[in-house]
C-alpha cells in the first residue's frame, strides 16, 4: 500500500496534496532513496515554521525546472542541506512537467536575448564553453543552447520568487491567526 492509498481522501487542496505527496513512509520503503532516507527523514525538515516553508517552496521550484524528470527526488535530496520542507518542496514539483513545458518557450525567447547579447562580448563566453563540449552537452548545446540557457537563468528567479510568495503567504496566514484568536483579559 502506498502513502497515497494509506490516506483517506479529503476535499480541496489539502486532501489532494495529502493524496500525492509521499508520506515518510513510503519515502523509508522506497529502494532509491533508502541510502539518504536517514538525511530526509530528519524530523525537521518535516516541519512546517517560517523558515523551512519558503525554503521548501524555492527548492521546489529551483527542481521543477532543472530536474523535468527526476524533480521530485532532486527536491528532496536538496531539501536536505537547504534545511527546507521535504513535504512542500516536493509538492511543489507535482505539477512539474506541465510547468516545465509551459516555461521552455520563455526560457528559450530568454536565452536568445542572453545570446544575443553573449555575441557583442569578446570571445562570446557562453557559447564558447558549451560547444566545447561533446556528448550529450553538446548535442542538447547544438539543438537548444538558448533554451538551456533561458532554464538556468529561469531556475533562480522562479526560486526567489517561490521563496518570497510563500514569505508572503506565511506572514498573512501568521497575522490572520493573531487576528481571529480570542481576546484574553489580563488580571
Amino acid at each position: 500500500m502506498t502513502g497515497a492509498e494509506a490516506r483517506p481522501a479529503s476535499r480541496g487542496l489539502m486532501g489532494w496534496l495529502k493524496g500525492h505527496v509521499p508520506t515518510r513512509e513510503s519515502i523509508e520503503r522506497n529502494r532509491w532513496l533508502r541510502p539518504v532516507s536517514r538525511h530526509v527523514l530528519k524530523p525537521s525538515l518535516w516541519r512546517f515554521n517560517r523558515r523551512s516553508v519558503p525554503r521548501g517552496a524555492a527548492v521546489g521550484a529551483v527542481c521543477t525546472v532543472l530536474f523535468p524528470g527526476g524533480h521530485m527526488p532532486a527536491a528532496a535530496l536538496l531539501s536536505v542541506p537547504a534545511r527546507a520542507n521535504v513535504p512542500l518542496a516536493v509538492a511543489i514539483t507535482l505539477p512539474g512537467t506541465a510547468v516545465f513545458l509551459a516555461l521552455v518557450p520563455l526560457a528559450k525567447m530568454l536565452g536568445i536575448w542572453v545570446l544575443r547579447i553573449d555575441r557583442e562580448v569578446p570571445g562570446a563566453p557562453i557559447a564558447t564553453n558549451v560547444h566545447a563540449h561533446h556528448g550529450l552537452l553538446g548535442w542538447l548545446a547544438h539543438f537548444g543552447l538558448a533554451t538551456i540557457v533561458g532554464l538556468l537563468l529561469l531556475a533562480p528567479i522562479l526560486g526567489v520568487a517561490g521563496y518570497i510568495v510563500a514569505s508572503l503567504l506565511w506572514r498573512l496566514r501568521t497575522v490572520r491567526k493573531w487576528r481571529n484568536r480570542p481576546k484574553q483579559k489580563h488580571n
